[in-house]
């Protein structure tokens, strides 16, 4: 019996050293390892056949291996550049889509503009003829302001406007007594009465409340596009570590040297990885989060209140309204003016307001709706809004999220926790997965980060994002705060108009920008000047201080 079972165990041992033996004869052999390392495009000249002793390797395991020195190297810049490919590839979808619908709705805007300017001066031209072809200088030049105001220029916005109507005034008087010579004092003297006689009736209030809430809110949203695609952009380009160069070699082609070169790391090992590589750019998450939801309200207020489509179609209308009001009233309007400025010097022979007046009393007839012009850029701001809105949600969290993306099972990861790699052999990841961020990052058990040291480049977005946010608060507010002039050294003015129809919600925030500045357009006024054109006359300091501090509710009023 006892000879029986010494034969048993004989038989079992002779049965383990043989299949131990197999095995090892079958790990030695570096064939696939091979295959898999030329797959990548490396040459096969020093690559082993047969396992050797792997005292050499500074980031694999050492002990018997299928890499040399010179694998272990290039395999480690090779996962340098497939990280730095992985997160570009991941923040594809969030680059492009701040790419484009910032794109979008420029030409969107341009095109808005662009096509009330066309429709202004078809109607204009068709309804006063030669009358406006003299003055049109007046128009386009408020097409221009408002053009260099959204595209970022040194423009007040409530200065330009109170300007338009006082050049439109001082012409329209002159036209409508033409028998009358008036000298620059005067037209002075003239502008000065504009807010006291509200020749235009209502209408310049309403349309620089709605003009300017409506374009700061544009201007600051095409912004806060530009700014979310820098941002993302620079962020996607990663300041790789030579810590994490390490951690991602260790993780993505350890398994090579250790003969297993078709084995995908375990989920929580890559996430611990990818946390520790990627914790500066979880950093920015908070404000970016913080940015996203202040582009989304204004965004909400482009829908509704601050519709930029609702102002600029229909400012032909409005300024023909003016126009007609002011007429209806030159009676009154003159007689005012006569008493405070004092009687004009007749004109002389061959002069005479009723001819003039007979010109300029054609009345205005808009296009009927099928003949106006056709939507700018093939859509409405309401569809591209909803569009953007669309987009925006899906970005919130996206650098935290970062890690999870890249992990995900199936594409990086092995879905079977028992059959990956765990960064010495195939079996399950036991530590626990670090919480993102920077200073979580102090007990993360495979990258070491320097916690006490924030990459520069993420710090700078940070502060980037922060001064966009409370951009975008001030213009959901209807304020409007500094943007750099491209063609100014100087920083950029400040206006606005506040809301109060339709608008409940503010943002609550502790600004530190420094006091607004107007826009000084002395140097325009006086090139125009030397050209001796009348139109150059801006409006008095008292005019602007009144227009600035005109009650809120006076400034906020909708067209009925």
């Amino acid at each position: 019996m006892y000879a029986m079972w010494r034969l048993q165990v004989a038989l079992c041992t002779l049965s383990v050293l043989s299949l131990s033996s197999g095995g090892e004869s079958k790990a030695r052999s570096c064939s696939e390892v091979r295959q898999a390392y030329n797959a990548k495009g490396f040459s096969l000249v020093n690559a082993p056949h047969q396992e050797i002793s792997g005292e050499h390797l500074r980031v694999c395991p050492q002990g018997y291996t299928c890499c040399t020195s010179d694998m272990e190297d290039k395999l480690n810049q090779q996962s340098k550049v497939e990280f730095e490919n992985m997160v570009e590839e991941s923040s594809y979808n969030i680059r492009t889509t701040f790419v484009s619908r910032h794109k979008k709705f420029d030409e969107f805007f341009l095109e808005l503009l662009e096509n009330s300017e066309k429709s202004l001066y078809s109607l204009f031209t068709r309804t006063y003829g030669k009358l406006f072809m003299q003055n049109s200088g007046v128009f386009q030049d408020l097409f221009t302001e408002l053009k260099r105001y959204y595209t970022g220029g040194n423009v007040n916005l409530e200065e330009m406007l109170n300007d338009f109507w006082s050049r439109l005034l001082e012409r329209m008087f002159q036209l409508l007594n033409s028998q009358y010579h008036f000298t620059d004092d005067y037209l002075e003297c003239v502008s000065k009465y504009t807010d006291q006689l509200k020749p235009f009736g209502d209408v310049p209030r309403k349309l620089k409340a709605q003009v300017t809430r409506a374009f700061i809110a544009a201007r600051t949203f095409v912004q806060g596009l530009m700014v979310g695609r820098e941002v993302a952009n620079r962020v996607a380009k990663v300041n790789v570590a030579p810590a994490c160069v390490r951690a991602l070699t260790k993780m993505l082609y350890c398994p090579y040297c250790r003969s297993m070169p078709g084995l995908k790391p375990c989920h929580n090992y890559c996430h611990n990885v990818m946390r520790g590589c990627l914790a500066n750019q979880a950093d920015l998450d908070a404000e970016w989060n913080l940015f996203i939801d202040a582009m989304l309200l204004v965004a909400d207020r482009l829908q509704g209140p601050f519709n930029i489509e609702a102002v600029i179609d229909p400012i032909d209308i409005k300024i023909s309204e003016a126009i007609m009001t002011m007429q209806d009233n030159s009676m009154q309007v003159s007689a005012k003016v006569f008493q405070g400025c004092g009687q004009p010097k007749p004109a002389g022979m061959g002069r005479s307001a009723r001819g003039i007046s007979d010109v300029f009393s054609s009345r205005f007839k808009p296009y009927p709706p099928e003949e106006r012009p056709t939507t700018a850029a093939g859509t409405s701001l309401e569809r591209l809004v909803i569009d953007i809105k669309e987009k925006l949600k899906e970005s919130k969290r996206f650098w935290s999220n970062l890690p999870d993306d890249i992990c995900a099972k199936g594409k990086l990861t092995e879905s079977d926790d028992e059959q990956c790699w765990n960064s010495h052999t195939k079996g399950r990841y036991f530590p626990e997965v670090v919480k993102e961020g920077l200073t979580n990052q102090a007990n993360n058990p495979e990258v070491d980060v320097d916690i006490t040291r924030p990459d520069t480049l993420i710090r700078q977005q940070i502060m980037a994002l922060r001064v966009m946010i409370n951009k975008l608060k001030n213009a959901y507010n209807g304020n409007d705060i500094y943007f750099q002039d491209s063609s100014d050294e100087g920083s950029s003015s400040g206006s606005g108009s506040g809301c109060s129809d339709g608008c409940t919600t503010e943002f609550i925030f502790v600004g530190t920008e420094a006091p607004v500045i107007g826009a000084d357009r002395s140097d325009e006024r006086a090139a125009v000047a030397t050209a001796g054109k009348s139109l150059s006359r801006g409006p008095s300091t008292l005019l602007v201080m009144a227009a600035l501090t005109l009650p809120l509710w006076a400034m906020q009023t909708q067209w009925r």
